[in-house]
């Protein structure tokens, strides 16, 4: 589980590069990233992404997996890949530092300990972020929009098993608007993405027919269909 410990302890001293963790999950309806606030110059006081230097023996993936651990644990991510690199001369005021970002997703149904510095923050109503992070934000939501259209990524923001309904809701809110059911169950159905459980849902307190429970067929990131778009309605 996450730590207390002080991620911003690393600002005592300016690597040449860092990583950074682009954390995004659906909360409560809304697609949101994982910030921490900053208790050290510079950027005092803002919200940040999770992250720090990497060690001259450190591979980035082995960097980005150490400052994670003090934020979030780092077996609740259902899936992680390398986003950006970023090399402005001035993005940190101390000294030349680039930086390598990574997108991280965590499922709706996980719920991490968090340290009390650190929080889900809404993507379209962040707060003011230190350095360049909202950039690097930016290419993290337009990054998993884009592969909600042609791989089965969707698996990494939804439980093991959902009813059509609930993945609707997920996959609206990290599109940023509203996806039909028919219509999704057709195309993931369509290019054998999802499949049924042959369970059902627990009956809500108004009754009805069960929903049936659906699980996509993999949980390793594959390309479905290289030419799809999911475009919003006009």
């Amino acid at each position: 589980m996450a730590t207390g410990a002080r991620s911003d302890a690393v600002d005592l001293r300016c690597y040449p590069h860092e990583v950074l963790a682009v954390v995004l999950s659906v909360r409560d309806g809304r697609l949101c990233v994982l910030l921490w606030k900053r208790a050290r110059a510079p950027f005092r006081g803002r919200w940040a992404l999770p992250g720090g230097g990497v060690e001259p023996d450190e591979r980035l993936r082995e960097a980005i997996a150490r400052h994670l651990a003090v934020k979030v644990d780092v077996r609740e991510l259902a899936h992680r890949e390398q986003l950006a690199t970023h090399s402005a001369v001035d993005r940190d005021p101390r000294s030349r530092v680039l930086a390598t970002a990574y997108l991280g997703l965590v499922p709706a149904d996980i719920d991490p300990a968090l340290p009390g510095d650190t929080a889900w923050q809404a993507v379209d109503d962040l707060p003011a972020l230190a350095f360049d992070h909202g950039f690097f934000v930016g290419a993290a939501v337009e990054r998993l929009r884009a592969k909600l259209s042609y791989t089965n990524i969707g698996f990494a923001l939804a439980p093991r098993a959902f009813p059509i309904s609930e993945l609707r809701d997920i996959v609206s809110a990290a599109l940023g608007y509203e996806v039909g059911a028919t219509n999704l169950t057709r195309v993931l159905t369509r290019r054998q993405m999802i499949e049924s459980t042959r369970r059902t849902a627990p009956s809500g307190q108004a009754g009805g027919r069960p929903a049936t429970l659906y699980r996509f067929a993999t949980r390793q990131l594959t390309v479905t269909d290289p030419f799809a778009v999911l475009k919003p309605p006009h």
